[in-house]
């Protein structure tokens, strides 16, 4: 699985409003729910209990919150591109607020799909020129056609 799969126009939001990571992550489940029908207290509770476990702010303005979810099938894992309106305090292991946040979603009974999909978004988001391309972005449909692109290449 690549993340050009899990990735749909209807799954990228752009300028979201959040003055914290707490109110960040409860408006990206309202949107999950909004977009897919989950419980958004199931994604909501799934990302925080992650984040309780050290936090997904992975550096250079970005954060990768993920979590497994029982109401998901196995061949239903999804991905969700975030670009906050402002950055935010996101205990981001390089101290810089963050501004950019991918969500992944999969099935409880995923494991390594799980593992190399997170590998491929650090791989990704290590890349100067991407992350400010969608910093930069100034709608949803331009976010995702940069993901697009980002994610087909790394899959080459």
């Amino acid at each position: 699985m690549q993340l050009s799969d899990i990735i749909t126009p209807s799954r990228v939001v752009s300028s979201l409003e959040g003055t914290s990571k707490k109110r960040v992550l409860e408006l990206t489940a309202e949107f999950i729910a909004d977009e897919s029908q989950m419980d958004s207290e199931d994604v909501y509770q799934g990302l925080i209990d992650r984040e309780r476990l050290g936090s997904t702010g992975i550096g250079y303005g970005v954060a990768i919150p993920h979590c497994r979810l029982s109401c998901l099938n196995d061949d239903e894992t999804r991905g969700y591109l975030i670009q906050l309106n402002q950055g935010i305090d996101f205990d981001a292991i390089d101290g810089q607020p963050v501004e950019l946040l991918f969500v992944l979603l999969v099935p409880e009974s995923t494991n390594q799909v799980h593992l190399n999909l997170l590998a491929q978004l650090a791989d990704c988001f290590s890349n100067d020129q991407f992350r400010h391309d969608l910093q930069m972005a100034t709608d949803a449909g331009e976010l995702y056609a940069i993901a697009c692109q980002a994610f087909k290449t790394a899959a080459a």
